[in-house]
């Protein structure tokens, strides 16, 4: 299968990708609303939500924009380099997950990012006041291996 059918196959299984694909693969996160699928040897990640997915949508080039000084980038336009798109949806659940905890500790995975991001907009109302100071920070920390 070359390049081209894989995606066009892609489209035809994938209808709903997940935003956080990178994120759930890499394991640094999981999802209850997230199905791998295989695909030519490859691994993808559907989202079973669409209320899960438009909120992911909002949020994602939310988080790039608050990183672009960070990862040293001066224009984002939708997805960035493999690498720099990790650290962004890694780093930043992982982020937010400790600023969430009374006693935050490091861990290395969020379990469920829908959970998270329901709990972080019921404590701070709206993705615009999330803590993207330090959701940042972490961001600058995050390893790609």
């Amino acid at each position: 299968m070359d390049e081209t059918e894989y995606k066009e196959s892609y489209k035809k299984i994938n209808e709903r990708p997940c935003t956080f694909a990178k994120a759930l693969l890499r394991r640094c996160c999981g999802c209850r609303h997230a199905q791998k699928l295989l695909l030519a040897e490859r691994e993808a990640m559907a989202c079973l939500s669409s209320t899960a997915q438009q909120r992911c949508e909002r949020l994602l080039p939310l988080l790039r924009q608050k990183a672009a000084f960070t990862l040293k980038l001066t224009h984002i336009d939708g997805m960035l380099p493999h690498g720099k798109e990790v650290k962004v949806q890694c780093g930043s659940m992982l982020g937010l997950q400790q600023e969430l905890e009374a006693n935050p500790i490091e861990e290395a995975t969020v379990a469920d990012i829908y959970n998270l991001l329901d709990q972080a907009e019921a404590f701070y109302d709206s993705f615009e006041k999330f803590p993207f100071n330090e959701m940042v920070r972490n961001i600058s920390h995050s390893k790609v291996r």
